[in-house]
C-alpha cells in the first residue's frame, strides 16, 4: 500500500507515468535525439551521484529506460521515489 500511494504521489508531478515492472520503479523517457539522451543521462547521473543511489538504466539513439530499485532494502525505498522526484523534475526542466 505504501509503494502504491508513493506511485501515485509521483505520478501526479510526472508528464508520463512510472510503473512497476519486476519489482523495480519503471519509466521510459523519449527525448529529441542521441545527444539529447546523453545529456540527460548525464544529468540523472549527477543527481544520483549526489544521492548516492544510482539506476539501473538502458539507452538507443534517443530512448532512456530508467529502473530503481534499491537492492540493500530488497526492493523498491523512498530513496526510489526521491530520486524518481528528482528526476522528474530534471524532466520537466
Amino acid at each position: 500500500d505504501a509503494i502504491q500511494s508513493a506511485l501515485t504521489e509521483l505520478n501526479n508531478i510526472a508528464q508520463d507515468p512510472w510503473e512497476i515492472r519486476n519489482d523495480k520503479l519503471y519509466k521510459q523517457f523519449v527525448l529529441a535525439d542521441f545527444v539529447s539522451a546523453f545529456g540527460f543521462m548525464t544529468s540523472v547521473a549527477i543527481l544520483a551521484e549526489k544521492q548516492n543511489h544510482h539506476p539501473e538504466w538502458f539507452n538507443v539513439y534517443k530512448k532512456v529506460i530508467i529502473e530503481l530499485t534499491t537492492h540493500e532494502a530488497g526492493g523498491i525505498s523512498d530513496k526510489d521515489f526521491e530520486l524518481a522526484r528528482a528526476i522528474e523534475k530534471l524532466a520537466a526542466a
